[in-house]
């Protein structure tokens, strides 16, 4: 069979808007009947209903959205919910990149913090969390620094990958250069990791007792100029597509690690400035922040939706919507697809 995404192209007139007023949605749940679940700045979650209604529910745990001083803070201080997934009974975890913890909400926004330290100290940057089909919870740690931004530099390989285990987090795998979202594949033998800083994908086996074996590269050993993967998702046909944040790209991987590029948005002129301070160990919030524009601002996250799961939806850390287009093959099933409570 033929892989349709070698033939794809993405027609940028035919892109579709959802949402309205978001506050940095990073991360974004579809489910069977339509609805959209975005990470939101505001220290919550939007549940948008394929009529675009819409409906913020915030986490009743201290620490709230407040207005800041600047873009920079409003990206350092406070909570800020970034990678999502459901459990199996319908909540959401949430891992909270401003707080540093893994959380648990209720869809009524009754929450909870299920870990915030490991083997007793701080667990760092809580970026993502995955939930496969032995119910096991994964969770990414981008790096230990506190201001996430001193660790956008190439020789800092300081993030992890921890397990939830009886109620604490256990390291299960070390030494990533900036751990972003992770995804298992159809089968959950490898587990795919995005390294920001790293300009890869990285992936390792699934052992049946849960541990992982040695990490090895996935396709390109470079992503290419503005190389900062962020999300990554599946589809059917097990072609891996991609996020580079800061030069705001859409990628694809084919099951062979060749890749296509599908989207570039990024101003190329702020990307070389960007790319040669992250080089020179650089990186400030002058040079960072004037990245970002496009359909998706600072693009991301993929993620498949609607009833064939053949909609993709672009999330973003700087956008306030969320642009949707026809992919060329349905999206792999999340685990949450064939709950029964959903």
């Amino acid at each position: 069979m033929a892989n349709p995404l070698l033939d794809f192209g993405i027609d940028k007139s035919a892109i579709q808007y959802i949402g309205d007023g978001l506050q940095r949605p990073e991360c974004i749940l579809a489910e069977r009947n339509g609805d959209l679940w975005a990470a939101d700045a505001r220290g919550g979650i939007v549940r948008i209903a394929p009529n675009g209604d819409q409906q913020i529910i915030t986490q009743n745990l201290s620490g709230h959205f407040e207005e800041v001083a600047s873009e920079a803070t409003r990206y350092l201080e406070g909570t800020l919910p970034n990678g999502l997934a459901f459990a199996r009974n319908g909540d959401i975890l949430i891992s909270n990149f401003g707080t540093d913890r893994l959380e648990i909400m209720t869809r009524n926004g009754d929450s909870k913090v299920l870990a915030d330290s490991i083997e007793g100290e701080p667990i760092g940057k809580v970026n993502f969390v995955l939930r496969d089909s032995k119910d096991r919870i994964w969770i990414t740690i981008s790096t230990k620094i506190k201001n996430w931004m001193h660790a956008l530099r190439p020789d800092l390989p300081d993030g992890y990958i921890a397990r939830y285990i009886d109620g604490k987090f256990r390291i299960v795998a070390e030494g990533f250069h900036f751990t972003n979202e992770i995804r298992m594949d159809a089968r959950e033998e490898y587990l795919y990791v995005a390294e920001t800083t790293g300009g890869c994908i990285s992936r390792l086996r699934v052992n049946d007792d849960g541990s992982l074996g040695e990490r090895e590269i996935f396709g390109p050993s470079s992503l290419g100029k503005g190389a900062w993967p962020d999300g990554i998702a599946f589809d059917s046909l097990g072609n891996l597509w991609g996020t580079m944040v800061y030069s705001d790209k859409l990628f694809a991987l084919t099951p062979q690690g060749d890749l296509r590029l599908l989207l570039d948005e990024g101003d190329s002129k702020k990307v070389d400035d960007l790319e040669k301070a992250f080089f020179q160990n650089q990186v400030n919030e002058e040079v960072l922040f004037t990245t970002g524009r496009g359909i998706a601002p600072w693009m991301a996250s993929v993620t498949f939706g609607g009833s064939d799961l053949q909609t993709i939806y672009i999330g973003s850390l700087k956008g306030q919507r969320i642009p949707y287009f026809r992919a060329p093959a349905p999206g792999l099933p999340m685990v949450h697809w064939n709950d029964a409570i959903l």
